[in-house]
């Protein structure tokens, strides 16, 4: 691949990325409810969600992945149930005002787990990767040092754009102090999660 062909990539996928879907969405709420360290997990797991994805383009598993449709549904579905669950969670923890509690969602590696499902669960990620790049990259001319150059550029970008949503709404949660506005903030999160929940289930590839 060329220099003109790596930025095309970066550019593509920045703009992607930045738009916001259910995995931004799930992020911020995230955020709000546990804090930064819990989102910037559910970050980790977005970007090995996106890598798993780029490997599938890459390695020439798009057939496969469309031959396992049902499979991706289920997923989707899990995943919709998932951040029900935590969204119900949120709702029910608004009253406890001692701090904003986001239950098992604090826990890193629960979160991490959280942002991969969410991520092979997401029909922006999936359409990006098995439809978007082939028009992007040849995948057909990628050499093992390509790969692992997308592979870098792939995480730096995708951490470039998550971070500072998780960082804002983290800022927002912290500057928050009296009881009453986290009992609101506990419960705007919870929405914007049941939101999440929604599109991930309602949305197609």
């Amino acid at each position: 691949m060329t220099l003109a062909g790596f930025l095309t990539y970066a550019l593509a996928l920045g703009i992607a990325a930045a738009v916001p879907g259910p995995g931004i969405i799930a992020l911020v709420a995230r955020a709000l409810s546990s804090g930064f360290r819990a989102a910037m997990a559910f970050s980790v797991g977005l970007i090995l969600g996106d890598l798993i994805f780029l490997s599938a383009a890459v390695f020439g598993l798009a057939l496969i992945a469309e031959t396992l449709g049902e499979v991706f549904v289920v997923v989707r579905l899990c995943a919709g149930l998932y951040l029900a669950y935590l969204a119900v969670r949120l709702w029910r923890s608004a009253g406890q005002t001692d701090r904003i509690e986001g239950g098992p969602a604090d826990r890193p590696f629960a979160s991490f787990l959280s942002g991969i499902t969410v991520t092979l669960a997401n029909p922006k990620t999936i359409v990006f990767y098995l439809a978007v790049l082939p028009t992007i990259v040849d995948l057909r001319t990628v050499t093992a040092a390509d790969f692992g150059v997308l592979v870098g550029l792939t995480a730096l970008v995708l951490a470039a754009v998550v971070t500072p949503y998780a960082a804002l709404a983290a800022r927002a949660r912290d500057s928050l102090q009296k009881p009453v506005f986290r009992a609101r903030l506990n419960r705007s999160a919870a929405a914007i999660m049941a939101g999440a929940a929604v599109w991930t289930v309602a949305r197609r590839a």
